[in-house]
């Protein structure tokens, strides 16, 4: 099979600390977001967000950002290379955080922010791996007869968005490992180039000759490709090590099953 032209374009996590922050730049971001949630995304501004404030080490590993959209919706988009300990309760505290931290002092309840939370991930997260994008939220159906609820009208107080429960937050998974590389729709466009860092010369998606220009691997002035390549080789030594420990303690784990094995034998012969 030929393979068809594209494009190299440098990492998201990367954009997400240089060029997407620019507000001419704005559109790269709401084309995906368009995709993800199937329904026209406008970002108004970007937003103080949690890992701006976060220690050196973690804004290697994560970086985010906090997008504030045309509904006054709060969007984090962040993309994390390595697996951390407490990954959900992290998760669950950022959406929470931002939601306190979009409510000013004394604002009623009906200013609360509905928040999405976007993460691209560089890390297995299901045992089975059946798939690549994974949505979360609540919902609250009856104990007894299993139907969605239907709130009145009085407790929902928020008409922009659809469906009854749009206060509470949701949250969007993709660990692009498990993306196949085989394109079926205009998401998946945006999730083979994140996953691959190039786009190909056939994606029509909404937005992706955006991605396609500014994020040009080859537009790079000769410092900023410096410190780009640079930012991937501590990636790749991080990854190394990472690597290098799991294969350490499965090893470890290999010669302990071996020497109970052999105890086992030598007690049954004595």
């Amino acid at each position: 099979m030929t393979r068809k032209p594209s494009r190299k374009i440098i990492t998201f996590d990367w954009a997400i600390k240089t060029v997407l922050r620019d507000k001419a730049n704005f559109d790269v971001l709401e084309g995906f977001l368009t995709a993800l949630f199937r329904r026209p995304i406008v970002i108004l501004d970007l937003l103080e967000s949690e890992g701006n404030r976060s220690s050196e080490n973690a804004k290697y590993n994560r970086v985010d950002l906090l997008a504030k959209t045309e509904d006054n919706e709060r969007i984090i988009v962040e993309v994390q290379y390595l697996s951390e300990m407490d990954y959900w309760r992290r998760l669950a505290y950022g959406a929470a955080k931002t939601i306190v931290e979009n409510l000013g002092l004394g604002e009623p309840y009906a200013r609360v922010k509905k928040v999405y939370s976007v993460s691209l991930l560089y890390f297995d997260i299901s045992s089975d791996g059946d798939d690549y994008i994974y949505h979360g939220k609540t919902e609250f159906t009856g104990l007894h007869t299993h139907n969605p609820i239907t709130l009145k009208k009085s407790l929902v107080g928020d008409e922009i968005r659809v469906g009854e429960t749009n206060v509470f937050p949701e949250y969007y998974l993709i660990p692009l490992k498990c993306f196949p590389d085989a394109v079926q729709d205009e998401l998946d466009q945006w999730v083979y180039a994140f996953k691959n860092n190039e786009v190909l010369d056939e994606f029509t998606a909404p937005g992706i000759d955006a991605l396609k220009e500014k994020l040009d691997y080859l537009k790079l002035d000769e410092r900023e490709r410096r410190m780009f390549d640079k930012h991937l080789d501590y990636f790749r030594s991080e990854w190394g090590m990472v690597e290098s420990a799991k294969r350490e303690v499965e090893d470890a784990r290999k010669e302990g099953l071996e020497e109970g094995r052999k105890e086992g034998r030598k007690e049954g012969r004595e």
